[in-house]
């Protein structure tokens, strides 16, 4: 075993190419949206506030205003850092709030309607980042998207079917009386009037409008006539958080990522740094060594993320000790070429932790060379499946990604450690790992994915196809992706992108194989830097993804 250093060359670009700026995300509208206002001057952070705005109603299936995420960035003078933006518990949240009179986990308070919506942080989180990196006026940003709202959205083919299979849900949860309760066909346009008045007066008056003035009352009333849990104190007390970004080097490369509460940045630098010494590039991509040796580590430090992890204003997190060299060297002993290590051999206990997929990532470069990393969610599909009718959006359901009940599991397959156990104010743990990645001390990578849990695997198997695999931005976001996460004790093959003849060769070393369920894992949004400068757009051609640029 060798401490290997060097990389796959450069490989020539098959994704958008753009001389200076660049937006991926997961619909066109928001896309273009963003680099418009690039194209007017406005910076990589003006157009990280008008992206986002612009997912709420171009991809209101995870864009929202009634939701939060987490942001990583980097000027162009090479300063690093990150905004938490993630929802937090309201006030009148306890650790037993979700279980009945026996203690089990009642099922759906916390994943539909009011009982399930955490405080949201999107717009602090915009506001933020604005009031520190913003250079054109908040109203300037904020008016594409209300036209947007106005002139109406079209529906793809993709949105039809997931509105369709949301459909009884939302009806269950709403009614018959939201936007979404029509038979959407692609083609359609859906108009968002209300989201455009919403916005409207933010755009007039401020941060304020949404925590404190007349869109904070609408939306409390509205939350407490059906049984939900949120305050105006709640909506006054939100701050979004600034926080250090998790930095660490993967061979000659410079990885900037999310730390807790999100557990994206501390789970990835485990799993990069375990495979570090193995000559990757040389097993080649999708090998069955090289799939073996990125489960083995990924089943070590999902074990530990699902144990030590949390929002850390609430709990000790041991950093140090979880990203130490020589840790991390004793946790990979037990791994053998020969055989798989059985997860219960791994670590003792039963705790896992299943978190919703539904997310969104955007990736930004402006013609300065900031960039901006952001992943924001509602948590499940449409989060909470509630609809704010008079303020035209939807609410997460974010208060399912604690643990209802720390060490049992309950009835949606959510188990968790104490340290991500339900308190007021607190931050529920995620695995968003927007990430940005630096070679040779210049920006080479803007990356993340929406996915669950499988983020995590998903940025990384990315990260490694450009750089130990040679691929394009493109292609690496392209190919097939795998999953495994210690518990269950399964690794997760997307379909059609594995041959059976490797499957089997897994199976014959004692790996369990997903025979039934067969997702897609993440839909990546990436932008590389050439070696000319120019840019490279991967947008996932498992969604509507769209990278544009100029």
């Amino acid at each position: 075993m060798t401490l290997v250093s060097c990389s796959q060359p450069e490989a020539a670009p098959t994704g958008v190419v753009a001389e200076k700026a660049m937006v991926v995300s997961a619909r066109e509208e928001a896309s273009r949206i963003g680099l418009e206002v690039l194209r007017k001057g406005g910076n990589a952070f003006d157009a990280m506030v008008a992206t986002e705005i612009a997912l709420a109603s171009a991809y209101p299936f995870a864009g929202n205003l009634g939701g939060g995420g987490f942001m990583v960035y980097r000027t162009a003078d090479g300063e690093a850092g990150s905004l938490d933006y993630r929802e937090k518990a309201p006030l009148a949240a306890h650790k037993d709030m979700y279980l009945d009179s026996l203690g089990n986990p009642v099922p759906d308070l916390s994943r539909k309607g009011a009982t399930a919506v955490g405080v949201p942080g999107t717009i602090a989180g915009i506001f933020e980042v604005h009031r520190r990196f913003g250079s054109l006026p908040m109203s300037e940003l904020l008016a594409p998207t209300i036209e947007l709202c106005e002139r109406g959205v079209r529906v793809t083919e993709k949105q039809a079917e997931r509105l369709a299979s949301y459909f009884e849900v939302m009806a269950e949860v709403n009614g018959d009386s939201i936007l979404f309760a029509n038979d959407c066909q692609p083609g359609d346009t859906l108009r968002y009037a209300a989201l455009a008045r919403t916005l409207q007066r933010i755009s007039d008056n401020g941060r304020d409008e949404f925590y404190k003035g007349e869109t904070a009352r609408t939306l409390v009333g509205f939350l407490q006539e059906r049984g939900g849990y949120i305050t105006m104190e709640d909506m006054a007390r939100y701050q979004a958080v600034w926080r250090d970004p998790v930095v660490f080097q993967y061979k000659d490369l410079k990885v900037i990522s999310m730390a807790p509460p999100s557990s994206g940045g501390v789970t990835m630098q485990q799993i990069l740094r375990m495979m570090e010494p193995y000559d990757l590039a040389s097993m080649g991509q999708h090998t069955s060594r090289s799939i073996q040796l990125f489960t083995e580590a990924a089943r070590r430090a999902y074990a530990d993320r699902n144990y030590y992890l949390g929002d850390p204003d609430f709990v000790d997190i041991p950093m140090e000790e979880l990203l130490n060299a020589e840790y991390l060297k004793a946790r990979m002993k037990t791994f053998s070429f020969d055989s798989a290590t059985p997860s219960d051999q791994v670590s003792e206990g039963k705790l896992m932790l299943r978190e919703s997929e539904e997310t969104t990532h955007y990736s930004i470069v402006d013609q300065w060379g900031n960039a901006v990393s952001a992943t924001t969610t509602l948590n499940g599909a449409y989060g909470s499946k509630l609809y704010c009718t008079p303020l035209g959006f939807f609410l997460n359901n974010e208060m399912d990604d604690f643990s209802a009940k720390p060490g049992v599991p309950n009835m949606f397959g959510l188990i968790g450690a104490e340290a991500n156990s339900i308190a007021p104010e607190k931050r529920m743990l995620s695995s968003m790992t927007p990430t940005i990645v630096e070679r040779d001390g210049k920006l080479w990578m803007v990356v993340g994915t929406p996915g669950g849990s499988t983020i995590i695997t998903a940025v990384s198997q990315t990260i490694l196809n450009v750089y130990e695999f040679g691929q394009s931005m493109q292609q690496a976001v392209s190919a097939p992706r795998f999953h495994h996460q210690w518990l269950p004790d399964l690794i997760v093959f997307e379909p059609e992108g594995f041959s059976d003849a490797l499957k089997d060769s897994l199976r014959n070393l004692g790996y369990h194989i997903n025979e039934n369920r067969t997702p897609i894992i993440g839909k990546v949004d990436a932008i590389r830097v050439l070696p000319d400068g120019r840019l490279e757009g991967g947008a996932d051609p498992r969604g509507d993804d769209t990278a544009v640029g100029f």
